[in-house]
């Protein structure tokens, strides 16, 4: 699977490109502009670079740049012009595009955003960063959760970003709302190389789920991102990876999501995510359909502590930087209802 990059196309096909987006430096609000731009430009590559691509990817900071500048000046917002031109792009170009946005937040820091756009510039999917990469990022933690949407050709898309793949449990979730590919956009530099290979194909094979992920690229003069576009299969096994580390290359390849339909539904030895839910199901009929993981119950009733919890040292942003904060987490209901 793969069809030489997606240059030959399955019926039930979907071909993703991943844009080794190069990492630009962000000052001022013209900056944004000019970047906007560009980002318009690569979508339209994208779509000439291949004829059968159905969606693009852009990593997180595509916009931004590493600055983690929370200037109200250079923030966007849904209704901003940002988003209008990512909009226009999609639907002039015939492409599903995945972007990425810092938010502003009036009741707090801004918001880390992703958005997945279809062919016809509609808004898709709309997610917040849930786990900033701390004590490095001063974002609010999202609160929306993380949604799924029938993606192109109908396949189910999930999108979380950078940090959030260290969790495990992103993925899972992900996978446990039915996304049968789950793109991950991050701006990791060079020294989280391995723990990004090994996580995305972690990711995949777990959940029995595609991954298509990838990071910004080359130098700002001061960090330097290293692209490593990457999509695993839902066994976990590489299709496609940009190692060169050439910037403002689109790494593409075909997927199929009817096989990771297929596979959870077949799939007998090393279904995962079926399994979590039915330990020992040759035993005992069904399965045993209990919640024997005290770290689940824990984080649920909202007593999660680990056993060394009072010897960690960084707690808050100060180290780099960042103010102490006073604000306690106000939830999510709220937020989910005000986004519905």
């Amino acid at each position: 699977m793969n069809g030489l990059g997606g240059l030959n196309k399955a019926p039930d096909g979907v071909v993703i490109g991943l844009v080794q987006s190069q990492l630009p430096r962000i000052e001022t609000r013209a900056d944004i502009a000019r970047q906007t731009d560009r980002i318009v430009a690569l979508v339209a590559k994208a779509r000439a670079n291949l004829a059968t691509m159905d969606l693009v990817v852009f990593p997180e900071y595509a916009l931004h740049g590493l600055s983690m500048d929370t200037r109200p000046e250079i923030l966007c917002t849904l209704d901003g012009p940002e988003v209008a031109a990512f909009k226009r792009a999609c639907a002039e170009n015939r492409i599903w595009g995945c972007f990425s946005i810092m938010e502003a937040n009036p009741g707090g820091n801004p918001y880390n955003s992703g958005l997945i756009i279809d062919d016809r510039g509609e808004l898709k999917l709309y997610y917040r960063k849930m786990h900033p990469w701390v004590p490095v990022e001063p974002w609010e933690p999202g609160n929306l959760g993380i949604p799924v949407i029938a993606g192109p050709r109908g396949a189910k898309l999930g999108l979380i970003i950078c940090h959030d793949g260290m969790f495990p449990e992103m993925a899972r979730e992900c996978a446990y709302r039915g996304a049968e590919i789950m793109i991950r956009t991050a701006g990791y530099t060079a020294p989280i190389r391995e723990s990004w290979r090994f996580t995305n194909q972690a990711n995949a094979f777990c959940n029995l789920m595609v991954t298509a992920n990838v990071c910004l690229c080359g130098s700002d003069g001061t960090f330097d991102s290293m692209g490593e576009g990457m999509i695993c299969n839902f066994d976990g096994s590489v299709i496609a990876h940009g190692t060169t580390g050439r910037v403002d290359e689109i790494i593409t390849a075909e997927v199929r999501p009817d096989l990771v339909r297929e596979a959870r539904v077949h799939w007998g030895v090393e279904n995962n995510i079926y399994q979590l839910g039915h330990r020992g199901y040759t035993a005992v009929q069904g399965g045993a359909q209990d919640c024997p993981y005290t770290y689940m119950a824990d984080l649920a009733a909202g007593r999660y502590r680990v056993p060394w919890e009072d010897q960690v040292r960084v707690t808050d942003g100060t180290g780099c930087g960042f103010p102490a904060p006073t604000r306690r987490y106000a939830g999510a209901s709220d937020a989910r209802e005000a986004a519905e």
